[in-house]
């Protein structure tokens, strides 16, 4: 009964559309938590040695609990397809007319036999060590010592054979993958630029994504094609994993190569934090560069090969390490310039970028004098300071759209927009959290098994299904799984961040005031057909995304 409710539950929309191979999958594995609660449950009754039926009031109670389970889960399946439509019809995509019932139902089968075996194997190693112990310790003893020594074996087995050997091929596999070359990102000819002839770093130590970042983004002349107004070549210096052997190594570097290239000449500094694979969003660098007319200095440097979840479970403190070793460097050199000449410095990052970017500066070393601000983009929910500002949020305001305070240090904005009025007094430093409400990378948090989360309560986020309910364990699990998925969703949802939608953040951050509203709505049209064209032609190009 357990096993069918949750896997009921699990046919139900979160926040990203599901494909049926990720459903059926999801769906078996909540059929299995389901049936495991109901064992644990079963063996609890016995074990406190309550009464129980009669066989016979049990075979009846059996038959018609099986058949209204079956009901449920007919019920289910036949109504899951609508319920991935209410989510597709928030994202504005094209309605499925079935969820594949059958096809889930035989993938949920397999993964639920698969956990099914792994289950009764523990099972029989717990017994087999019991009766092998209970011969010296008394009987109960034996059966948790069993239990504790059967759970160290599989972890042991799981964490020092598998997933480190897992982690060796992961590593060797992202490691050739990166190094490989693109023919049509060719080394660039203007020995100015980061990997030409004159450049402190090699074009072929650059890595595949920090190859695409130099190599893209608007030149002079598109900037001004797009303007109407004279702009200048932006800077963008970036540093691979082979550029150096230690992070600090490569953030001096990236700082040498910034001073070459008079980066800090620029009236805009920005210090990005780049996903786990190195890339870097080009709809929040290009967005950034046509405001300021290409007046811009960014640099960046690579601390993985690994995508952000990979890195991040293998590699915590490798991107932490780098952000602030990158940061120290360049924000010691900034201090020592004057005021009155020097760039406005400013941090970003996208999702584990956003999450280490916030680990790069201290305040306690930056009060005296305070960098402009930051824009980070999907923060995941480990994130600290975004985590602490939304606990503390304004008393009435959304979870997935929070107002802070006075609104003059930190304000959220979404597909819409801010909440705060533009014209709001800022303080002497800017911070942004841009982020959607249908961000499962944001918005996923553990007691989620056990407690509803505050984004799921009225009024929901534009692009949150309002079909949408929370249910114990199961809530959970989908929402992992959403942020596994995140990056399929169309641009601007999900963890997809559409350049429109970082035009309003930037010009709020970095405080654009010479743009008009006409210019900048004209400025999100282009930068949109831009992306989704680029996307449309190369779909592959965001696989770095990480998420």
């Amino acid at each position: 009964m357990l096993g069918a409710l949750f896997f009921a539950a699990a046919l139900t929309p979160t926040l990203i559309p599901r494909s049926y191979l990720t459903q059926g999958a999801l769906a078996g594995a909540c059929f299995a938590i389901g049936y495991l609660a109901g064992n644990l449950w079963r063996w609890l009754w016995h074990y406190l040695e309550l009464p129980e039926p009669s066989p016979q009031l049990r075979s009846s109670a059996n038959a018609l609990v099986a058949a209204g389970c079956l009901i449920v889960v007919i019920v289910y399946l036949w109504r899951a397809a609508g319920w991935q439509n209410s989510i597709r019809a928030v994202m504005k995509m094209p309605p499925v007319e079935t969820a594949h019932p059958l096809k889930v139902c035989a993938i949920a089968l397999i993964m639920f036999v698969v956990l099914l075996v792994l289950g009764r194997l523990f099972a029989l190693i717990s017994r087999f060590l019991a009766v092998r112990t209970k011969r010296i310790i008394p009987r109960k003893v034996a059966n948790v010592l069993g239990v504790l020594i059967a759970g160290l074996l599989f972890w042991s087995i799981a964490s020092n054979l598998l997933i480190s050997t897992a982690f060796r091929a992961l590593d060797s596999s992202f490691r050739e993958f990166d190094a490989l070359f693109e023919p049509e990102r060719p080394q660039p000819t203007d020995p100015g630029k980061t990997g030409g002839a004159a450049s402190l770093v090699k074009w072929t130590e650059l890595g595949r994504t920090g190859r695409r970042f130099i190599a893209s983004g608007p030149t002079a002349t598109g900037i001004s094609a797009v303007t109407g107004q004279a702009a200048q070549e932006p800077v963008r210096v970036y540093v691979g994993l082979a550029g150096a052997g230690t992070a600090q190594a490569r953030a001096r570097l990236a700082l040498d190569e910034l001073k070459r290239q008079h980066g800090f000449e620029r009236g805009t500094l920005i210090v990005v934090t780049p996903t786990g694979t190195g890339w870097i969003d080009p709809a929040a660098m290009d967005t950034v560069e046509y405001l300021h007319h290409g007046d811009v200095a960014s640099v960046a440097m690579q601390y993985s090969y690994l995508n952000s979840p990979l890195s991040l479970l293998f590699q915590p403190e490798y991107g932490a390490e780098a952000a602030r070793a990158l940061f120290s460097e360049i924000y010691g050199y900034w201090t020592t310039l004057p005021k009155d000449r020097r760039p406005k410095l400013y941090l970003h990052g996208l999702s584990l970028g956003a999450l280490n970017s916030e680990k790069s500066a201290e305040l306690f070393e930056t009060i005296g004098d305070p960098i402009a601000g930051a824009l980070w983009s999907g923060a995941p929910f480990a994130s600290r300071i975004w985590r602490s500002v939304t606990a503390n949020r304004n008393p009435g305001s959304p979870a997935w759209l929070p107002e802070f305070r006075d609104s003059r240090f930190v304000r959220f904005m979404n597909q819409n927009g801010p909440t705060v009025p533009a014209d709001a007094p800022w303080g002497p430093m800017r911070v942004v959290y841009l982020q959607y409400a249908s961000d499962a990378i944001t918005f996923f948090a553990y007691r989620d098994a056990f407690q509803a989360p505050a984004w799921m309560t009225a009024p929901r986020g534009p692009d949150v299904s309002p079909e949408l309910r929370w249910y114990p364990i199961v809530t959970m699990l989908q929402l992992a799984l959403d942020m596994a998925v995140a990056n399929g969703a169309p641009m601007g949802f999900g963890h997809v961040y559409a350049p429109e939608h970082y035009v309003d953040a930037w010009v709020a951050v970095t405080d654009v005031r010479d743009w008009s509203a006409e210019a900048l709505a004209r400025l999100k049209e282009q930068l949109a057909a831009k992306a989704r064209k680029t996307g449309a032609d190369n779909p592959g190009d965001d696989a770095d995304r990480g998420g």
